[in-house]
C-alpha cells in the first residue's frame, strides 16, 4: 500500500503540473522544471517527493513569492465537489507540493500565503502547511483561522479544526499551540455543531488530541458540551473521547454513562436459562506495517451489540 501511496507521485504527475502552468504562465521552463522534479524521484518516500516537486517549482516559478503564488493559484483545478471526501482517493494530493511550497517559501509574506492557503485547503488541505505561520505568527493566524470558522466552504472550516491539531499526524509540532490549549479550545467551540460531519469529525480529532496532552481540559469541555447536546454533538463527543476511553480513564467513562460503582445490591440470583444475552462493545485491531519493517497496532471501535445466547452477528469495517 505505501508503495501504491507514493507512486502516485510520478514522473506523469510532474508532467501533468508542468502543463497547468504551462497553460497560465507560458514563460514557464517546463522542460527544465521536469527533468530537476522526476531526477531521483523514485528513489523517494512519499512525503520527500512532494518537497523535492516543491523545491524544483521553486527553481523555475518566477523569483518574487507573490508572482509564483499567482501563477500556481491561477493554475488550480476545481475545488472540492462537496463537503466529504468519499471516493476522492489519492487525486487531491496532487496539491502537496504546491502546500509545501507555501509552507516553506512563504512566511514573509503571510497575506498572500493565507489567500494561498485558503484556495488550496478547497482543493486538498492546507493543515500542514497552516502550521509554520501558527509557529511564526501565532496571534495574526489564529485571527485569519477564527473569521475561516464562519467561512461558507466546510473544507476551510475544517481547516481550522485541523490545523490547530496537537498531534496532526505527519505534521509539525507547534509548541504555541502545546501551551494555548484554551486559545485551540475558543476555535473548536465556533465549529462544535458545524452541519458537515465532515468538520465535525475534524473537531472531535483536536479534542482527542489535546485529551492525550491536556486530559483535564478534555473532559471540562466534553462535559459542558454533553449539556443539552444534539445527537451529532454526543457523537462528537463519544469520537472525541475514545482514546480517553482506550485508556481506561474513569473521567471519561463517566460522561458517556461508564465506569461508575453500580449502587444497587445483588440477592438471589436465578438465572434461566444458564446462558444469557450479552452486551458487547466490539473493536477491530489492525497491524499496520511500519517504514521501518515493524508493526504498530491501531484499534477502531466496530460496533455496540446486543448478542442473544447462541446467537450469531456479521460486522464489516472498510478501512
Amino acid at each position: 500500500m505505501a508503495e501504491q501511496l507514493k507512486a502516485f507521485f510520478s514522473p506523469a504527475l510532474v508532467r501533468r503540473l508542468a502543463g497547468d502552468v504551462t497553460r497560465v504562465h507560458p514563460a514557464f521552463p517546463d522542460k527544465a522544471f521536469i527533468r530537476q522534479a522526476t531526477k531521483g524521484l523514485e528513489d523517494l518516500e512519499l512525503l520527500d517527493r512532494g518537497r523535492h516537486i516543491a523545491r524544483a517549482l521553486e527553481a523555475h516559478l518566477p523569483p518574487r513569492y507573490p508572482d509564483a503564488v499567482q501563477v500556481l493559484l491561477e493554475s488550480l483545478g476545481p475545488e472540492h465537489a462537496s463537503d466529504e471526501l468519499i471516493g476522492a482517493g489519492m487525486a487531491p494530493f496532487f496539491y502537496l507540493p504546491h502546500t509545501l511550497f507555501v509552507a516553506t517559501r512563504g512566511l514573509g509574506d503571510f497575506e498572500v500565503s493565507m489567500r494561498a492557503q485558503y484556495e488550496l485547503t478547497k482543493r486538498f488541505s492546507a493543515e500542514s502547511s497552516i502550521r509554520p505561520y501558527i509557529a511564526a505568527e501565532p496571534e495574526r493566524t489564529m485571527a485569519i483561522l477564527r473569521q475561516w470558522a464562519g467561512d461558507g466552504n466546510a473544507h476551510v472550516r475544517r481547516l481550522v479544526s485541523e490545523g490547530t491539531r496537537l498531534r496532526l499526524p505527519w505534521a509539525m509540532r507547534v509548541a504555541w499551540l502545546d501551551a494555548h490549549p484554551e486559545r485551540v479550545k475558543e476555535l473548536l467551540e465556533l465549529l462544535k455543531d458545524d452541519p458537515a460531519s465532515l468538520v465535525r469529525r475534524s473537531v472531535a480529532n483536536n479534542l482527542n488530541d489535546l485529551g492525550k496532552v491536556h486530559p483535564a481540559l478534555l473532559l471540562r469541555t466534553c462535559s459542558a458540551w454533553l449539556e443539552g447536546a444534539t445527537p451529532a454533538r454526543r457523537d462528537l463527543v463519544e469520537h472525541a473521547l475514545r482514546s480517553a476511553v482506550k485508556r481506561g480513564e474513569p473521567g471519561a467513562l463517566r460522561l458517556l454513562g461508564y465506569g461508575s460503582k453500580a449502587a444497587v445490591e445483588i440477592t438471589g440470583v436465578v438465572i434461566t436459562p444458564k446462558r444469557a444475552t450479552q452486551e458487547l462493545l466490539v473493536d477491530l485491531g489492525v497491524h499496520f506495517m511500519k517504514g521501518s519493517g515493524k508493526t504498530a497496532r491501531k484499534v477502531f471501535k466496530l460496533k455496540r451489540i446486543t448478542l442473544q445466547p447462541g446467537g450469531a452477528a456479521e460486522l464489516a469495517k472498510t478501512i
